[in-house]
């Protein structure tokens, strides 16, 4: 019985790892596990963006293999630490939301979390519970139980300090209040990325003020974008939307390096660690690794949309890469001033590029298709009642009638 119970516990541990950059006390974490007794895990979103994307499902996923293991989630959705604006990583103080907007994206947050997380064995909670209440006294306590040295020692603080760039006194509250969350949810484990490290150690040292267990913290990496070396980010136009068309996230994750692929099936993939390691065996046997791609496009896809999606996005896939024209190509009617129109400001027109530069750009190196021929003269005119399939790049379709 002995035996078993260490086993099993091994195994909960091995997935819990997973992925993971580090686990503090694993020790404790231990402890805490023997006791058969289902845990608090504690993770916290400031709704300052509501489109996710698979950068963002990193933690989420982790929270997912809690659940599965018998725990309990606490999606925290920081509707009160928004509107102070979380200053882990920035340079400047960074705007507050409104209510309405933290409402708004709040609301965002908790309609995607659940293509994911099981429903029945999530909490979601929303900190102004209890933050609203803590009252100035209660501010200044907490503020108290800190020193501004110890503050300082955070890294993006430290850099700004000695940079002699301005750090607002309501950006020190922050890992303060961050902290206090777990103290009101008496968080046994709490996840974040690794740049949070700083905020989920405060969690512990409040906790331990407040006469509490203290919380085990979880670091998970920051996902790489599809450039391969920045963070995941809408900004960079490196990222994969989960609310994005299926062929565009079949497409995009197509596109992803041999090398990025393995560190993206373990953070995203399902799949167990015994099947990832043959995928590994057998490309290192020989196989074309484009075929575990694709298994692993259309897992990601039938999560976020549905198998039949899946399968139909394999066959966009393959059809483009053939050269040939999808079947769902949206249609566009356009109306133009004169008997023609130039092919850049036309592609323009159509919402293919952002601008005529663009799509000459696109033209130079062999981008553009109409009716699925190449294009090479940047001063094609097209007249007026014509209808074209247009192309640029890989991904980008339309059927253009011209009035």
């Amino acid at each position: 019985m002995e035996i078993k119970v260490k086993t099993e516990l091994n195994q909960a541990l091995a997935i819990i790892k997973r992925g993971c950059d580090e686990l503090l006390i694993e020790a404790e974490l231990i402890e805490k596990l023997k006791k058969g007794v289902p845990l608090r895990i504690k993770a916290g979103f400031d709704p300052t963006a509501p489109d996710l994307h698979l950068g963002h499902t990193v933690l989420i996923n982790k929270l997912r293999h809690f659940q599965d293991l018998g725990h309990k989630v606490l999606f925290l959705i920081g509707d009160f630490t928004g509107m102070i604006g979380d200053p882990t990583g920035k340079s400047a103080t960074r705007p507050p939301l409104t209510k309405e907007q933290v409402a708004e994206n709040a609301t965002s947050y908790a309609e995607q979390v659940f293509k994911i997380l099981d429903k029945e064995k999530t909490e979601i909670v929303f900190n102004s519970s209890w933050l609203t209440d803590l009252g100035a006294a209660g501010m200044l306590k907490l503020a108290a139980s800190l020193t501004v040295a110890r503050m300082l020692e955070r890294d993006d603080f430290s850099k700004r300090f000695k940079g002699n760039q301005p750090i607002a006194i309501h950006e020190f509250m922050y890992p303060l209040l961050q902290g206090y969350d777990s103290v009101a949810l008496k968080a046994d484990v709490e996840l974040g990325g690794t740049d949070q490290k700083f905020n989920l150690l405060m969690g512990r040292e409040l906790q331990k003020q407040a006469g509490q267990a203290q919380q085990c913290v979880l670091t998970m990496p920051l996902l790489e974008g599809l450039d391969g070396v920045n963070k995941m980010s809408k900004s960079l136009d490196n990222y994969i939307g989960i609310n994005e068309p299926p062929e565009i996230i079949f497409a995009k994750l197509m596109s992803v390096s041999d090398q990025l692929m393995w560190r993206y099936i373990e953070l995203l993939s399902f799949e167990s660690l015994e099947t990832i390691v043959k995928w590994k065996a057998d490309v290192a046997a020989g196989e074309n690794p484009r075929n575990v791609k694709v298994k692993f496009a259309q897992e990601i896809v039938a999560r976020f949309h549905s198998q039949a999606d899946a399968e139909k996005a394999l066959i966009d896939f393959q059809t483009r890469a053939k050269g040939g024209i999808p079947d769902d190509v949206p249609e566009i009617s356009i109306k133009i001033e004169g008997e023609s129109v130039g092919i850049a400001q036309l592609l323009k027109m159509a919402g293919l590029v952002e601008s005529t530069s663009e799509a000459n750009r696109a033209i130079d190196q062999g981008g553009v298709k109409l009716d699925s021929k190449k294009i090479e003269d940047k001063n094609l005119q097209l007249n007026k009642g014509v209808t074209v399939v247009a192309q640029v790049g890989k991904r980008k379709f339309a059927k253009i009638i011209l009035n």
